[in-house]
This record gives C-alpha cells, structure tokens and sequence, in this order.
C-alpha cells in the first residue's frame, strides 16, 4: 500500500492538475486537465510513438533487405546483358574490320549479326525466368571465355556460340513448358483451358504463325527463325501457365505435417463403417498454422456441421478450398488473402479424434481429390 501511494504521488507530482484557458470572440472558456487525462493522453502519445517506430522500423528492413530470389534475377539479368553487349561488341569489331579489308565474309557477318539481334530478343524474353539461369549460364560462360582476335574466327565464334545458346535455351523452354502442362494435368486440369483465349500468344516473336514471315521480318534465314519462333513459343505458353498457375491451389496448406488420410472411400473412424471421404487430412500440433493455398477471397468463416471451425476461400473460376476443425481462425469473410497467408490454428473441433487440418478442394461445386493439386504444386514448384 506504501508503494502505491508512493506511485501516486509520484504521478501528481508528473501530472499536476492545469487549467488551461481559451479566448474566443470575447468570451473566455476554462479546461480543466485532471492528472488522469494527462496520464492518458501521455500514453497515447507514447503508444503512437513507438508504432510509428515499428513501422519505420519495418520499412527500414523491407527496404535494405533483398530476397535471394530478387538477387540471383538481377545476376541472371547482368549476364545476359553482359553477353549480350560482349557478342556485339565482338561482332561490331569483326564487321569493321572485314569492311576495311574488303573481306569476303562481310555478308556472312552481316548475316551472323542479324541473327544476334534476333536471338538478343529471345534472350530478352527469357529474362528472369525461374531456372533459366541455371540452363543458359554455362553455355554463356564457355562462350564469353573465348579471346580470338582474328575478324573471320571472331565471327565464326559467334556463329557457334549463337547456335549453342539457341539449343540450350530452346531445350530450357520446352522442358519448362512441359512441365507445367503436366503439372496442370496431375490436377486433372486442361492446360489450354488456362492459356490465353484463342490461343494467342504476346510477343514479337511469335505473333506471326508463318516462320517465313518471322524471317523476313528478323531479316534472317528461315531455319533460324523457325527455331527462334519455337523456343519463343514454348516461354511464352510457360509464362501463361506459370501466370495461372499461381492463381489455382497447388500449394500445401500446412508445413512440417504428415498426411494422415487421403481422399476417397474409407472407413469412418466413428462408425467403422466405409464411407466417403472428401478431402485430405494433415496431423500436426495444436494451433500449427494453416495458410491458403492460392490467392482469393474469404466466403465463409464459422461453425459448419462435422466440420466445426471452418474457413472456405473462393479463388475465382470456380475453385475453392476449405480448412476445417480448426482451433483458431485467423480472417474473415469478405477479406482478401495471399497464397500462404494464415488462415487459422490446427485444432480439433467438430467431428474429430484428434488434432488434425481436413482439407478440402472444390472446382464448380464438386470435390476434388486436393492430392492432385499438392502433387501438380511440387511439378510447378521443380518447373521453377
């Protein structure tokens, strides 16, 4: 009690009262600041302050701070254009100096150097392309280590080099496209269904069907620009397929949890007798986050019969999920949530024997086998 009343004191002393006055059109009003109204607004003062700290703080960290992702993109980036500039400048050099000495391998120069622009454009398009570095970085490093200073090696070397890049990038876009179209096949999707309507395909490279066309417009020969157009066509189908793919829900709703039951007829845990099984089931501690699997809107939050706490989220084009016998619920309906953002706690509420996430994927009002779609995400995942 002695303490308390040291406390108290202590606060008079901090926050005596004051009578603050204000004149206004000849009138003189009073304002009495009680020491409990300076002790509250000390606080809110105090409490704006350190969130505004926070925030700047965070802001701070988010600005200074650059994922491993975002830095090998920007490598990748600089060494296609440091490719890009070494063949040109190499090429610049050889077509001069051929010119000067009247050699007759000016026109294959010329030749070799439009077909350097052609595939610089290529290049172009794949930039930042998960996994493209990976494929193109040691043909672009054997290629840039060569030093001969003849004009006609100079341009025979990168005559080799153009068709080395070309293979590689080529052979690096059709096994990512593949990929993709598998991975939507394993979720028993059509992968033309998710590319653009009619078919079309944005790019220069492509916009032709005709590869004679494509090569009276590069100014190259046929064969090159059909091979061009090919490994052209393949990125841009896997960046279409990539686009829609982080729309659907292929990532998994936990991490670190092992699947307890998968989806189809077993036997119910309560009646031992066979029944229908609509999702799958993933076992985990109490309160283990659930994330979303794909971008969308929250549509309903709450108690549904068997299932007890229950999120739903609609992801557009008639897909949704649903995340049940949940602990916790982290959202509510109408909110918008990223692919990964938490939706809740693993719990055990409804119809349950246990700690548990019953997982559920949904496409045009029927249930699907949410297996397919975990499987489909880690092909997305290995395409990248």
């Amino acid at each position: 009690m002695e303490r308390l009343a040291r406390l108290r004191r202590s606060l008079v002393e901090l926050f005596p009262e004051r009578h603050l006055y204000v004149r206004s059109g000849g009138e003189m009003k009073g304002y009495v600041l009680t020491p409990r109204k300076q002790m509250f607004a000390a606080a809110g003062l105090s409490a704006a302050a350190l969130w505004m700290g926070v925030c700047s703080a965070a802001m701070l960290v988010n600005m200074l701070s650059a994922s491993s992702a975002d830095r090998e993109i920007a490598r990748t980036q600089a060494k296609y254009e440091r490719w890009i500039a070494d063949r040109q400048a190499r090429l610049n050099s050889a077509v001069a100096e051929l010119n000067a000495g009247g050699g007759a391998n000016l026109s294959l120069a010329s030749s070799i150097e439009k077909r350097h622009a052609a595939l610089a454009m290529l290049l172009t398009d794949m930039k930042g392309a998960p996994g493209a570095a990976a494929a193109l970085t040691p043909v672009i490093n054997q290629v840039v280590m060569t030093s001969d200073k003849n004009p006609a090696h100079m341009v025979d070397t990168v005559r080799i080099s153009q068709e080395q890049l070309l293979d590689a990038a080529d052979s690096f876009a059709k096994s990512r496209a593949d990929r993709l179209r598998l991975a939507f096949r394993l979720a028993g999707l059509t992968p033309a269904a998710y590319m653009p309507k009619g078919g079309a395909l944005g790019g220069p490279l492509i916009e032709s069907k005709d590869p004679r066309a494509l090569a009276a417009v590069l100014d190259v020969d046929e064969g090159f620009a059909d091979r061009i157009q090919h490994a052209a066509t393949d990125m841009s189908e896997a960046h279409a397929l990539e686009a829609a793919a982080q729309a659907l829900p292929f990532a998994k709703p936990t991490t670190g949890t092992e699947q307890s039951s998968g989806f189809g007829v077993r036997y119910d845990p309560f009646t031992s007798h066979p029944a229908f099984h609509s999702g799958l089931d993933f076992t985990g501690g109490p309160m283990t986050p659930i994330h979303a699997t794909a971008p969308g809107v929250v549509s309903f939050t709450g108690v549904r019969s068997g299932y007890g706490n229950t999120v739903e989220v609609d992801h557009g084009r008639g897909f949704k999920t649903r995340y049940a016998h949940l602990a916790a619920i982290s959202v509510h309906v109408g909110q918008e949530v990223a692919v990964g953002q938490r939706l809740g706690g693993m719990g055990s509420t409804g119809r349950s024997t246990g700690t548990h996430l019953h997982y559920e994927v949904w496409v045009n009002g029927r249930a699907q086998n949410p297996d397919r779609f975990v499987k489909a995400g880690a092909y997305v995942l290995q395409a990248d």
